[in-house]
Parts: structure tokens; sequence; C-alpha cells
């Protein structure tokens, strides 16, 4: 019984010594892989409990670095998709990995767009194959309608001095590309109109020098003046179509049709009597009113009446009619001009474009004009309509939103 006794305690010594130094064994792997992912200094000799402790804490940390990245990359996905560029990024091995909104649209289309992506894949190859240097780049245009043009950009990514992917950025320079088209026409096109009777000026006023004749000299001195007119005329229109392009804040007020009918009557009067064109209104309701800035809706209505009235022929007339339309106030200008060509139509709202080059000259038309009522109208939330038959005359309305008040005190009478 005592030896029996004696063989189990030994027994169970010796188990504790096994359990005793697993455990230390356990506890110094467990130390080792800790502290290899970890900057704590832990005391040498520590038993199971610390080592455990300290790849807790190895654990927690690496969790909330988990977390911490997760939130990170969600906001560069999200910052990403808003950007107007398209953005594609692609592995070592040539797929795609990642692609914003905007990219997403050009990639897997069967239509036009097909372009694009057939670029972006070649692009992304040549980066991949660093078979160009720097950041090449492809342009490609869609000849619509409607038209387009996209500039593409691949980047290499590099980690730790190898390339592991790239970036394809894929931006629409439509708009951009249109702009500076138009801003080349408008210097083009300014410098012509202000070239001519500039010209003009010098020439008539050299010749003006050397003439002795009263009577021819006269004949010059009006041609003189005549010029000098032109020139403000087209100056005046580029500060006013400037402004108005330009007025984000606008002096917005009920005003009253009538009475802006009667304004831009006011200063078409002397056109309209030297050409021998009578201009004949129609009285709206006194009630009538616009909201919006009553200088802009003046020189709208101006433009319209003097557009007309250069147009048509002596002793000809012009009827002017205003009133309710649907939704809103309609303001029409009608004459039996020489009209417009159905090519004509959806461009001589454009800057300086004339119909008629030669009649233009004759009348000294800026060609700024109706670019000015389009803008106006524009401004104000409505459009400007053309009906035109060449020969027989043309019919402008200009549409604005209705705003009607209480009684309003009569309007200047119209002459």
């Amino acid at each position: 019984m005592t030896a029996a006794l004696a063989v189990g305690v030994v027994g169970l010594l010796l188990a504790l010594v096994v359990v005793l130094v697993a455990e230390r064994r356990v506890a110094r792997r467990l130390l080792v892989a800790g502290l290899r992912l970890s900057d704590d200094v832990v005391p040498s000799g520590s038993g199971l409990a610390e080592a455990t402790s300290v790849v807790e804490r190895v654990v927690d940390r690496a969790l909330t670095r988990d977390v911490d990245v997760s939130i990170t990359e969600d906001r560069l996905v999200s910052a990403l998709g808003v950007i107007p560029q398209g953005v594609v990024v692609f592995d070592a091995d040539g797929q795609i990995v990642f692609r914003n909104r905007v990219a997403a649209g050009y990639l897997t289309v069967r239509h036009r767009e097909a372009l694009v992506e057939e670029a972006i894949d070649e692009l992304a190859q040549t980066v991949l194959a660093g078979s160009s240097a720097g950041q090449p780049s492809r342009t490609v245009d869609l000849f619509g309608p409607p038209r387009r043009t996209f500039v593409l950009r691949g980047i290499a990514l590099e980690h730790t001095g190898s390339d592991v992917g790239a970036i394809v950025v894929i931006d629409d320079v439509t708009n951009r590309r249109r702009l500076e088209a138009i801003r080349r026409d408008f210097v083009a096109n300014i410098s012509h109109e202000l070239k001519t009777p500039v010209g003009a000026l010098g020439l008539l006023a050299e010749t003006l020098v050397a003439e002795d004749d009263p009577a021819v000299a006269q004949r010059l001195a009006k041609r003189v003046l005549h010029e000098s007119f032109r020139v403000a005329r087209t100056i005046d229109d580029l500060l006013e179509l400037s402004r108005i392009e330009g007025d984000d804040e606008m002096t917005r007020a009920d005003a009253l049709v009538d009475s802006c009918l009667a304004e831009a009557m006011d200063r078409v009067r002397g056109a309209a009597e030297q050409q021998g064109v009578t201009v004949q209104v129609d009285p709206p309701s006194a009630r009538l009113t616009v909201r919006g800035d009553r200088r802009q809706l003046v020189s709208a209505i101006y433009n319209l009446l003097d557009n007309a009235v250069k147009y048509s022929d002596r002793g000809a007339s012009v009827r002017v009619r205003a009133g309710e339309g649907a939704g809103g106030v309609e303001i029409t200008v009608e004459d039996h001009g020489v009209g417009i060509p159905r090519r004509d139509l959806e461009r001589v709202f454009e800057r300086f474009y004339r119909v008629d080059q030669a009649r233009s000259r004759e009348t000294g038309g800026t060609g700024l004009g109706l670019a000015i009522v389009r803008h106006v109208a524009r401004n104000h939330g409505g459009e400007v309509q053309v009906d035109s038959r060449e020969g027989e005359g043309s019919t402008f309305t200009l549409r604005l939103p209705l705003h009607l008040d209480g009684p309003v005190p009569a309007s200047p009478e119209q002459g």
C-alpha cells in the first residue's frame, strides 16, 4: 500500500513536471510569436499568462488596424465614385480590380463607347509591359451625334520599386474642347468685325485729309461717322452680352410687360423710321408681369424688334404681341421680311452668325442681338423660338415664366 502510494505520488509529480514544461514551451512560443508582431517589452521568464496577454494585445491592434484600413478604403472608393473622371485599376496580371462609377459606363458596352473600352485595355497593357516611358496617353474621338472626345492616361502602380499594377484615368474633355473652339471662333469673329470698320475709318480719314472738294469731304465725313457708329455698336453689344452672360445675381423684381415693351419701342423707333418700317403693338393686359431683371428683359425685346426692323423691306410692317401662353408670358415679334432658310434656323442664335452676310453689311448688324435674346431667356428660365419661311418673314417668340400680381398702375402710353 505504501509502495503504491509512493508510485502514485511520483507519477503525479512527473505529470506536473510535464505540464509545467509544456506550459513553459507554450509560453515561450507565444512570446516569440507575439513579440515578432509587437514592440512590447516582456520580461524574460514570463509565464503563460503574460505571453497570452501579449498575443491578445497584438490581435486587438491588428483588428483595430483592419477596421481603420476598411474605413479608409470605403472613403477612397466613395471619393473615386464622385469625381468626374473615370478610374480603372489593374493588377499585375492585367485584371481589373477596381473601377469607379464613371468608368463602369465605358466598360462592357456595345455601342460607340466600345472604342473607349478598347483604348483602356490597350493603355493598361502598355503600362504593364513597361514599353512606354512616363505616362502614355490616348485621345479617342467619337463622331456623334453628339460628338465626344476622351483623353486617357495610363499610370504605373509601384510598390517597393517594382510595378504591381496600372491605373487608367478617363477624362471626358468634350465640353472643354467645345469651349476652346467657341473662344477661338469668338476671337476670330470679333477681330474680323472690328478690323473691317477700323480699316475703313483709317482709309476714309486718309482720303479726307487729302480732299479739297467740300462736297466730297462731307460725304467722306458721313462715312466716317457711319463706320464709327458701327464700331461703337459692336462694342456696346459685346459689353451687353458679356454683362448678361456673367450676371449671376440679377435684380429680380416684378416687371410690367407693357412697360418693357414701351421702353423697347422707344429705343427702336429711330431705326424703324429711318428704315421706313411700321411697328404695330397689340397692347397686353396692364397687369401682366414677369419676375426678372427689367434691364435684361427690355434688352431682349429691343433686340427682337431691331432684328425685325433690319430685315424688313421699306414700307413693311412689324407686329408685336404679348400675352399669357402655355405656362408663361409669350412675347411675339412678327415681320414680313426676307425670312430665314430652314438650314439656318438652328444657328441664328449663335454669336456673329448671319444668314445673309451682304444684307448684314448693309444694315450694320453685329450678329450679337439674337445671342443676347437667348441668354436673357435662359437667365429667366424661359426660351426663344423662331418660325420662318424664306421670302415670307419670321416670327420670334420669347417665352418667360408668368408672374401675376394684384392690380397695378397703368403703364405709360406706347408710341
